[in-house]
């Protein structure tokens, strides 16, 4: 595999995890030489595009006797081999593609290897060796002929207009007539419990949404509720406990927790991890074009888990962070200070937190947030927030949170750490605001922050 052109490696330094990469590039080569690697420029269904390393090449796959060459592109995410490749069939001119139980209308391969993925155990070698054998039963892509319903020009047409991109929709015409798959406002609730049940009934409260499901993940800790919604029939809410039925989500909160009796905080912290590995992806390739929102604890650590397993882009991967602490400290200064204006607390949702924008003196900060400690944060707090934050992305509203977000390159931050930073959320997911001044002391505790997340996340198994 020719890896040492200047535009490959270019591309590959800046992979996560350069070295393990790189072996499994040389893995593949070994196994599947005609797989070769290029580059290209990735885009996102929100339009943010990334350069990244793709594979292309053809799989051999027999069918009824016969053999054939079935073109794919695999795009690796920045943070491969941890997170699984995005897979496509490539229809030539002679080819349609065949929608089935592992290829949508798209042509992006869907396979139980990329929906469990959990590397080291999987591997883009193995994943190629189950894509030819679930092929072999229900090939992808045929050749164009003249029979059949639809007239093969338009199907061909259909192929010809599709874009690589992560599941944006669909606006096609079709014999003259748009087809557009038009958007509702579908909210997905993962994981049960008090927080789960809080966020369900201040979303319904909060927002308008079309349709809510509430998923009660069997693995969790934190179940309940569900029964009692389904016996009592809410509007507009589906309680289910199979995690496709959030497929179609515009946003999806996760609020699942699977707390372990182990005695070590990293122990714990990684049933957590595990229980994500279980359902993040999934959540992810049934609603790539959602925002997904993450209310688990630690929800720092826990929204940094969730987008490197997601594949999303860091714009539509958000936790909780301190938007409650942030909308308490506003409330708190304008009652008593009659500010009339914006407070955000920013850093890791702990004691390491900074004053941020636009508040008062020193003295003052302190006040208010003892003021906002004799309050408590109970799940109905919570659920309050997380129902703001959903109702800002849904209706678009362009309004600034103080949501935990990838924070590398904020205020002269060089790790991948998620802390709750102010952001403008949309429609799009999120937007982050320009670094400010802190204070040494504010800015001390930043530093603080950034060094235990990163030490905290080197210990996790991902």
């Amino acid at each position: 595999m020719e890896l040492s052109s200047e535009k490959i490696q270019k591309i590959l330094s800046k992979y996560k995890f350069h070295d393990v990469a790189v072996e499994e590039l040389q893995k593949i080569h070994r196994i599947f030489p005609g797989i070769s690697p290029f580059t290209g420029t990735y885009t996102f269904s929100d339009g943010t595009q990334k350069d990244l390393l793709k594979l292309i090449g053809n799989i051999p796959v027999k069918y009824e006797g016969h053999s054939y060459n079935f073109p794919i592109q695999l795009w690796l995410m920045d943070s491969f081999p941890f997170t699984p490749p995005i897979c496509l069939v490539r229809p030539t001119p002679s080819m349609v593609i065949r929608e089935g139980k592992h290829v949508d209308p798209r042509g992006r391969i869907h396979l139980p290897g990329l929906h469990n993925w959990d590397y080291p155990k999987s591997s883009v070698v193995g994943l190629l060796n189950e894509m030819i054998a679930k092929f072999e039963e229900d090939p992808p892509l045929s050749s164009k002929t003249t029979g059949g319903s639809k007239d093969p020009q338009e199907l061909l047409a259909f192929v010809s207009n599709l874009q690589i991109n992560d599941g944006a929709s669909l606006d096609v015409q079709l014999g003259g007539i748009s087809h557009h798959h038009q958007t509702i406002n579908k909210v997905s609730v993962i994981g049960g419990g008090d927080l789960g049940m809080a966020s369900v009934m201040s979303i319904l409260a909060k927002c308008k949404v079309d349709k809510l499901v509430f998923i009660d993940v069997a693995e969790s800790s934190t179940k309940g509720g569900s029964t009692d919604l389904e016996i009592f029939r809410m509007p507009k809410v589906e309680v289910s406990r199979d995690l496709s039925a959030s497929a179609g989500s515009t946003v999806v909160l996760v609020t699942a927790n699977a707390w372990s009796s182990e005695q070590s905080y990293v122990s714990v912290v990684q049933t957590n991890v595990d229980l994500f590995r279980r359902i993040i992806p999934n959540l992810a390739r049934l609603s790539p074009n959602a925002v997904m929102l993450i209310a688990s604890q630690p929800v720092d650590i826990m929204t940094h888990v969730a987008w490197r397993q997601s594949g999303l882009p860091p714009t539509r991967v958000i936790g909780a962070g301190c938007n409650l602490d942030s909308e308490r400290l506003t409330q708190v200064l304008d009652i008593n200070l009659n500010t009339h204006k914006l407070a955000w607390v920013i850093g890791e949702l702990s004691d390491n937190k900074g004053e941020a924008q636009r508040t008062h003196e020193a003295f003052t900060c302190r006040f208010a947030f003892e003021m906002m400690k004799s309050r408590g944060q109970r799940s109905w707090s919570v659920g309050l927030s997380v129902a703001d934050i959903t109702n800002s992305i849904l209706t678009n509203k362009m309004k600034t949170h103080s949501v935990s977000t990838l924070a590398q390159g904020w205020g002269g931050i060089g790790a991948e750490v998620f802390l709750s930073l102010p952001c403008i959320l949309g429609s799009n997911g999120s937007t982050r605001l320009a670094g400010v001044s802190l204070v040494q002391e504010d800015d001390s505790k930043l530093r603080n922050s950034v060094t235990s997340l990163t030490n905290l996340m080197s210990q996790l198994r991902l």
